[in-house]
């Protein structure tokens, strides 16, 4: 017997090959106790998103099983963990489509979600590469059967299977159609846009005020306040904690004919310093500003954030350049001058003109359209503010006052 201590080199050859297999073992383990970092649940009338964030991509099979009705994930290559338990505590009573959730260890490099199901359901499930803060994700979004609600009871839910199919426009009215003249024949129709949502938190302040629930808050006073005026009605992209897609938020808007939309936010930047309102328009010649090109490119990103499946870009691009879309931005412009000259009257402008830059959701070719960025959540005075009531209230009213001095002035007269 050859004694290992009085053999150095054979030695170091067994410190080695323990060493790698203690390694192995060791790394195993990491991703076992790991490997999903979080579980997260977003319910809504219009569909609930299940989402599984993790270090590493995810591979899966997906099926459906009945009696009772269930969607079934099998993810490969993940050990179950202390997160993944925790999802069917994450299951809300008032979930119009999830009963409960079940996982468990189907096999030894397997890991079985079920969702058991209130009614029949028809499932996009889908991969998201890391994106700002979010690591690698598995969406698992629940619409109700096709079929199942029509476009008059849901237009939102008609849009969003429709964009699922990559075909947006395939139910949208013809470009600058209207019934009537608003204001005469029937009511301005404003089409009101809280940024973000869902998955999408937005800009989050110092004191961790969140971009998507402010905004939220200050578009339904503001559909209140329009709810009084007999010449106008007001609809919303989304009155939920839900994402909707950017495309999804204009293709709506068209859909219910508006005469205006008006997308709500609260800003942010790299530095505290920065404060102020500002109202935007869309260019289609590049940003008239640096502020606003980066301004836009982060409010685009909302897509990636949110998570989106499939791009359904047809409808956007081919517009881009019609004369209409001249047109509207023209009329885009003078409405938001209309805005933000009521909204210095509450709130230091950061700058006292209207910007301009590509924003996704401002491209609908045929409505006037703004994107009001109310303050800066970055601002530790200015998240203070947007948290209450008060100024909530005095930001509603000052877009009211826009819109009714817009209108006053014929700014839809020559839209008809």
């Amino acid at each position: 017997m050859t004694d290992d201590n009085h053999n150095p080199g054979r030695r170091r050859l067994l410190q080695t090959v323990a060493a790698s297999w203690m390694l192995s073992v060791s790394k195993v383990g990491f991703a076992a106790s790991s490997q999903i970092i979080a579980v997260r649940i977003w319910p809504s009338s219009t569909y609930t998103r299940i989402t599984l964030e993790s270090s590493t991509p995810l591979k899966y099979k997906q099926f459906l099983l009945s009696s009772p009705a269930r969607v079934v994930v099998d993810i490969e290559g993940v050990h179950l963990n202390s997160v993944l338990k925790g999802l069917g505590d994450k299951v809300q009573q008032s979930d119009p489509y999830i009963q409960q959730a079940r996982v468990g260890q189907f096999d030894a490099n397997t890991v079985r979600m079920v969702l058991e199901l209130k009614r029949s359901i028809n499932p996009h499930v889908f991969t998201l590469k890391p994106v700002a803060e979010f690591h690698n994700r598995l969406v698992v979004d629940l619409y109700p059967e096709e079929g199942a609600v029509s476009a008059e009871d849901d237009p939102l839910l008609a849009l969003l299977e429709d964009y699922n199919r990559g075909d947006v426009e395939r139910t949208l009215p013809p470009e600058a159609a209207k019934d009537g003249q608003a204001g005469r024949s029937r009511p301005l129709v404003i089409m009101l846009d809280p940024g973000h949502g869902g998955e999408d938190p937005g800009a989050i302040g110092k004191y961790k005020t969140r971009e998507k629930d402010v905004v939220l808050q200050i578009a339904r006073r503001l559909q209140k306040l329009i709810a009084r005026e007999k010449n106008m009605k007001a609809h919303m992209t989304r009155n939920e904690d839900v994402f909707i897609p950017l495309k999804v938020r204009v293709a709506k808007a068209r859909k219910l004919r508006a005469d205006l939309f008006i997308s709500i936010h609260a800003d942010a930047f790299t530095s505290r310093a920065a404060k102020g309102s500002s109202v935007f328009a869309l260019s289609t010649k590049g940003a008239t500003s640096s502020a606003a090109r980066f301004l836009a490119q982060t409010q685009n990103e909302s897509d990636q954030i949110g998570g989106v499946s499939k791009s359904g870009d047809k409808y956007l691009d081919h517009t881009m350049f019609d004369l209409v879309q001249t047109a509207t931005i023209n009329d885009s412009l003078k409405f938001g001058k209309e805005v933000l000259t009521r909204m210095g009257k509450i709130n230091p402008l950061h700058k006292n003109k209207v910007d301009q830059a590509g924003f996704a959701v401002l491209k609908a070719p045929d409505i006037p359209s703004i994107l009001v960025e109310t303050a800066f959540i970055s601002n530790i005075n200015e998240e203070k503010k947007l948290r209450t009531a008060h100024f909530q209230q005095q930001v509603a009213e000052s877009i009211l006052a826009g819109i009714k001095a817009y209108f006053a002035q014929g700014g839809m007269s020559a839209r008809g």
